[in-house]
């Protein structure tokens, strides 16, 4: 159990982070500061920075958070016998309506995986870990050797997870009116083509043509 001064620092923690995004969503991420943060959790703004060392560690408690519903929903699928590509699908989806709903606290989080600090971008790896719950959703195809056996799952799943960014900050940059969904499944069906064992696409194409001979 926590000690009285431990759920004490916890409870804190939780109001500084709940307040500021609270006022993201208010005020915008830029427009807020750190010091309007200490003040609405009433703290000082040294306490809020030992909290929080800089403002968009807030937001990597925000991502983690939303990671954490997705992996919750994923496994559950995956629990009651349903296919993992249409699990990995569904997360995709899931995902992206996340991502357009909460864009203006996205994006900055985004860019700290890009961040020049390598602590900084290596926090962000670490607190949001998309290529790990990728690798849980595919990890039975790959026990079947239904994907690509020259190309390690962590491999394959990280490289899905840095597409997502990718089409995240492009869409969020340049193309906010587009649906960031129809975007994602696209690079996701394009990916998933790759990452699917050649041996079973050599199948499926002798299988269409096969037909194809057989109705011509």
């Amino acid at each position: 159990m926590l000690s009285l001064r431990e759920r004490q620092k916890q409870r804190r923690r939780d109001r500084i982070f709940r307040t500021a995004i609270a006022l993201f969503r208010e005020k915008g991420f830029q427009e807020t500061t750190a010091t309007d943060i200490a003040k609405a959790s009433h703290v000082s703004r040294g306490t809020f920075f030992n909290y929080y060392p800089y403002k968009e560690a807030v937001l990597l408690d925000f991502g983690a958070q939303m990671l954490a519903e997705l992996r919750e929903a994923a496994m559950a699928e995956l629990a009651q016998g349903d296919p993992p590509l249409d699990v990995l699908h569904r997360l995709w989806e899931r995902l992206a309506e996340m991502s357009e709903r909460e864009r203006g606290l996205l994006s900055p989080l985004a860019y700290e995986f890009l961040n020049p600090d390598p602590k900084r971008a290596k926090a962000a790896f670490e607190a949001l870990l998309l290529g790990d719950l990728i690798a849980d959703i595919l990890r039975p195809l790959k026990l079947r050797k239904r994907l690509r056996e020259d190309m390690s799952l962590e491999r394959i799943s990280r490289s899905l997870a840095d597409v997502y960014l990718l089409a995240f900050l492009r869409w969020a940059s340049y193309v906010p009116g587009r649906s960031l969904k129809d975007e994602m499944m696209k690079f996701l069906d394009l990916l998933m083509e790759g990452a699917i064992s050649r041996s079973i696409r050599r199948t499926k194409i002798t299988r269409v043509s096969a037909l194809a001979r057989a109705e011509g």
